[in-house]
């Protein structure tokens, strides 16, 4: 008996349940939702608190007969998001320009987004497309390049009071991109900026290849200064050096001196001609001798 009453149990509890719900005794209502019943014709009140609801409990009776000559509409309210892609919009200068705009909404008045307008999704669409096109036209480009946060501002502004209307809440809104659509205009604007990034390029390369060479001059301006001290000062300390030899032995100066000069006669490389201790004649410098030349004159 005990598995025969949990069977019929299993069977009978989603049987009443099923009939409970159909006829009203109970809703359940999701996060971000919104139960809107409605009874002849009229709205008869809102569920918008999740979890277990009972309408007898918020409407009365009135809620037995809704079944039946009423009805019950789910409303989310969660917030969704759009893009509009290449809205057509011209600048000051006459450029068209493609515009792609992105913003939030959520229904925040369940009764009026199901009753005051037929599609409030479209309707609010159109309105974001024709705030934003009306906002961007006959703008400067610059303007419209560089301050689209003012510009999405300004769209928000703009389409909020009449979306409130609607049973919407316009959240965030922002111009996400603003594109050239002549390919043109686009390959001759990458054009100029391309040769203006070689011609900053090739300046920081020749104000690099400045600062080099300055510095380099600089540094060889110092050596050279460094390197004249130590010339001009090199005489004074050798000689200052060969008197103090020279005070404690005249015979070292004098090899000292010798040794010098014979340094200074190998460096130049010139031509010495030694001649024999002792000689007694006279040797013509300079010339080779020739081979036809006559015998010099030897005396008797």
């Amino acid at each position: 008996m005990t598995y025969i009453a949990f069977v019929i149990g299993l069977l009978i509890i989603p049987i009443t349940l099923t009939f409970a719900k159909l006829f009203g005794l109970y809703a359940v209502v999701g996060e971000c939702q919104s139960h809107v019943f409605t009874l002849f014709g009229k709205v008869l009140g809102v569920l918008d608190e999740p979890g277990l609801q009972f309408p007898m409990l918020r409407f009365g009776p009135k809620a037995l007969l809704i079944p039946l000559f009423g009805k019950r509409q789910v409303v989310s309210t969660a917030l969704r998001q759009h893009y509009l892609r290449s809205l057509m919009v011209n600048s000051e200068e006459g450029t068209p320009m493609g515009v792609g705009i992105w913003y939030e909404m959520g229904v925040n008045d369940p009764v009026s987004y199901l009753f005051i307008n037929a599609d409030p999704e479209g309707s609010l669409q159109a309105n974001v497309a024709s705030s934003t096109i009306s906002t961007l036209s006959n703008l400067e480009m610059e303007e419209m390049l560089e301050n689209r946060h003012s510009l999405s501002r300004t769209v928000r502004s703009a389409v909020s009071p009449l979306s409130e209307k609607w049973g919407y809440r316009l959240g965030s809104v922002y111009i996400r991109k603003v594109a050239f659509t002549d390919r043109s205009m686009v390959e001759n604007i990458t054009e100029k900026v391309v040769k203006r990034l070689v011609q900053v390029t090739s300046a920081m390369k020749q104000d690099g290849e400045n600062r080099v060479g300055l510095i380099q001059s600089e540094t060889a301006k110092k050596v050279s200064q460094k390197l004249a001290e130590a010339s001009a000062a090199r005489p004074a300390v050798v000689g200052k050096t060969l008197n103090e030899i020279g005070q404690q032995d005249a015979e070292i100066l004098d090899t000292v001196i010798e040794v010098m000069e014979t340094e200074k006669l190998l460096a130049s490389k010139a031509r010495v001609d030694v001649l024999p201790a002792g000689a007694s004649m006279l040797v013509q410098l300079g010339e080779p001798s020739r081979v036809d030349a006559p015998p010099p004159f030897r005396p008797s």
